[in-house]
């Protein structure tokens, strides 16, 4: 049995208001209370309980990213599971407690070895639990590929999901699909019935194959406003069909460059917060330190967020969590809504009951930073990380 461990003088982040002055006690892998400061100094503790006084920083349920391909050189597109094991161990330095490796669309028996590269490396983590893995294909338009090649994505076909399922041995947490193509329905109500997360991307649907769509669970929304239909008067689009449906959740990567922050504050005044969730959609060289820099077997360069050398189209984001969060307050948003965004969404529509909230009976999965969004701790399943730049007072 492992000994209890309670932080206290915390300022406690939900996702709805700030609660100062706070406890967190935990014990084997859970939390079992959630207190005022004024009951720490009344409460009788064990004699064994490890002390955290973390002096008035923030303690949020941990970041969960829904959508990253990779960080710091390692990523989903090497096929291995010690990439895979790599990114669990360098992301709780960005807040991050649980991920979904993200993987492109590729021809069948490649995306094959990267869906059993991300089951290999399931249960083996000394970081950031994998929850799963989220498919960015291989069922979308060939008109809003954006850095995904043509001939690796497919037309609707059950068969051939029913060999990525099993390949995944039902770790399919979510997956990217274009609502216009046909037998998209059938395919929809099929992943439907296995628990699978469906969501709208690399989509060139119109308004009403959108609303179609929706009608077979297609609820949530990938990277909004990137590769996706534009909002016409005439024809919104999935765009529109995003801002006129309160009902759509939708991805946000919050790194000024995917999406203008003036729009992002837009998007709150139409989008109740509970629907956005923040990801970093962040490629393999993330964080590297390289002269050449590779994503999906191309070179692409950093200009703050990646574009391919080749063509310069966006590639994808260098985005953190943390920094993500960061820069939603710094658009506009407060810090609670960021934190709600980054942890409390993800896990609700992830269908990931056990976490996302700072509560007993929770996994104790928290991420403690101070005001100028530096890392202290991030707590994994009760397990400390000292991993970030700046350490609390053990008392």
């Amino acid at each position: 049995m492992s000994s209890e461990i309670c932080l206290h003088k915390a300022t406690i982040l939900n996702g709805y208001t700030a609660m100062k002055n706070c406890a967190i006690l935990m014990k084997d892998y859970k939390i079992i209370d959630v207190f005022n400061e004024a009951r720490f100094n009344q409460k009788k503790f064990k004699d064994d309980v490890k002390f955290i006084d973390v002096n008035g920083a923030y303690v949020a349920p941990g970041f969960i990213d829904t959508h990253i391909h990779g960080i710091g050189g390692f990523g989903t597109d090497d096929h291995n599971s010690e990439s895979i094991l790599k990114m669990s161990e360098i992301l709780p330095q960005y807040g991050v407690t649980s991920f979904i490796p993200t993987l492109y669309s590729e021809k069948k028996d490649e995306l094959i070895k990267a869906i059993r590269a991300v089951v290999e490396a399931m249960g083996k983590e000394k970081g950031a639990r994998i929850l799963g893995m989220h498919l960015e294909g291989p069922f979308i338009s060939p008109n809003r590929l954006g850095v995904q090649s043509a001939d690796s994505i497919s037309m609707p076909n059950i068969k051939l999901f029913d060999e990525l399922w099993n390949a995944a041995e039902g770790h399919i947490i979510n997956m990217t699909v274009a609502p216009e193509l046909k037998g998209m329905r059938e395919l929809a109500l099929h992943c439907i019935a296995k628990g699978v997360v469906l969501q709208a991307g690399h989509t060139n649907a119109t308004y009403e194959q959108m609303i179609e769509g929706m009608q077979a669970r297609i609820m949530h929304v990938t990277h909004l406003f990137n590769a996706m239909s534009r909002m016409h008067h005439r024809n919104p689009g999935v765009v529109g069909a995003v801002f006129i449906h309160p009902e759509l959740s939708c991805e946000i990567i919050a790194d000024g460059i995917h999406i203008n922050p003036d729009i992002v504050k837009f998007l709150l005044r139409c989008k109740p917060i509970d629907k956005l969730v923040l990801v970093t959609d962040a490629l393999k060289p993330t964080k590297q330190k390289a002269k050449k820099l590779f994503a999906n077997g191309e070179e692409v360069y950093l200009d703050k967020c990646f574009y391919r050398k080749s063509d310069n189209v966006i590639a994808g984001s260098a985005l953190t969590m943390i920094e993500g969060v960061k820069n939603l307050t710094e658009f506009g948003l407060t810090l609670e809504q960021a934190v709600q965004m980054a942890s409390i969404n993800p896990a609700r529509i992830m269908k990931q009951e056990h976490l996302g909230w700072l509560a007993p009976g929770y996994d104790a999965d928290l991420t403690v930073f101070d005001n100028k969004f530096n890392i202290m701790y991030t707590i994994i399943q009760g397990k400390i990380l000292k991993k970030g730049t700046k350490e609390c007072a053990l008392s």
